[in-house]
């Protein structure tokens, strides 16, 4: 008698994903104690005798809820009885801008990106679904972000990226059933069901109401339209970092400039990725660089009447000085002084 549909279908998608890796190479699970991750690590363990090569595991220990040290060492203890070694917690510190979640987020990522570097591992695994991939699409939508915040998460991340995330194809329901299946203990976190955060108010409240008005299948609709808009993220991305290459002269602030003439020679979507890419590397922050910022500084390329600049978030201040589009900082900012 084989496994349970819902195991063999999470197993299948962890072999389908990993099977570029060569034998003896480490693969780390990100695991949190709850269904999806808890899923994927039973099902990497399984496939990792077949293909093998080594499986360990990382749980980040946030500090924001009152137990989560003894959290992290029950999540901790039930990836070493899954079978991966080494497994590590990794306690972190939530701090900055971009609001709890943001701050939650890069932490967690610094933490699993420090892990992968130190233990030598060729990829993390994170449990990401479908219905996290759908969420993530309609919080693009909702701040009205452009094609690469629209396309979601990656199964793969580009070259030279760790994170692979095998269970996109896969809706919660499919990793709860592996779980129980297996007999597996899952934890449910709180903050997945407190409606503070903006993403449990959408898996909540909006997913559902879109599946009742519109019909069974949003979720699964909205995963592809992040695929599809991916491909073209992608192609635009490229086109626009030759565009990049050509149309900057310096490359760090203070002397990072741009050739306007050769912007507008190329598409809007393509010189706004331009203009975004030049911002970044002039120190705006990314998490606080949205498409309004983009398109103030690209009217200095397409609408200019002799407008002075427009400042930036990071104290970066972009302005027009005859045929250049130019990156400084900002007077009255620290990094002006």
């Amino acid at each position: 008698m084989g496994p349970h549909p819902a195991v063999a279908a999470v197993r299948l998608a962890v072999r389908r994903s990993l099977a570029d890796l060569d034998a003896g190479v480490l693969v780390l699970v990100a695991g949190s104690g709850g269904a999806d991750s808890t899923a994927l690590a039973a099902a990497a363990a399984f496939e990792a005798r077949r293909g093998a090569w080594r499986v360990g595991g990382v749980t980040v220990d946030h500090g924001l809820q009152d137990g989560s040290a003894e959290r992290a060492a029950a999540v901790a203890d039930l990836l070493r009885s899954l079978g991966l070694d080494p497994v590590e917690i990794a306690r972190v510190r939530v701090d900055g801008s971009g609001g709890p979640e943001a701050a939650a987020r890069r932490a967690r990522y610094a933490a699993l990106d420090e892990a992968a570097a130190r233990l030598s591992a060729v990829a993390v695994l994170l449990g990401h679904t479908r219905d996290d991939q759908a969420e993530t699409v309609l919080l693009g939508l909702a701040r009205g972000s452009g094609a690469r915040s629209l396309s979601g998460m990656p199964g793969r991340a580009p070259a030279g990226g760790a994170y692979r995330r095998p269970l996109l194809g896969l809706d919660r329901e499919t990793t709860r059933a592996a779980c129980t299946a297996e007999g597996l203990a899952i934890w449910d976190d709180p903050h997945n069901t407190d409606p503070a955060y903006t993403r449990v108010r959408v898996r909540q409240r909006v997913l559902p109401v879109l599946e009742r008005e519109l019909g069974p299948g949003v979720a699964s609709a909205l995963a592809r339209t992040a695929d599809l808009l991916r491909d073209d993220a992608d192609a635009l991305d490229a086109w626009a970092d030759r565009a990049y290459a050509d149309c900057v002269t310096g490359d760090t602030a203070p002397n990072l400039a741009l050739h306007v003439d050769r912007l507008v020679a190329v598409p809007a979507a393509v010189r706004r990725r331009v203009i975004h890419r030049a911002a970044l590397r002039a120190g705006c922050p990314g998490t606080d660089l949205f498409a309004s910022h983009v398109a103030a500084v690209d009217a200095l390329v397409v609408e200019w009447r002799g407008q002075a600049w427009v400042d930036l978030p990071g104290g970066v201040r972009a302005h027009r000085r005859t045929d250049l589009l130019c990156f400084t900082a900002a007077p009255h900012h620290p990094r002006g002084k």
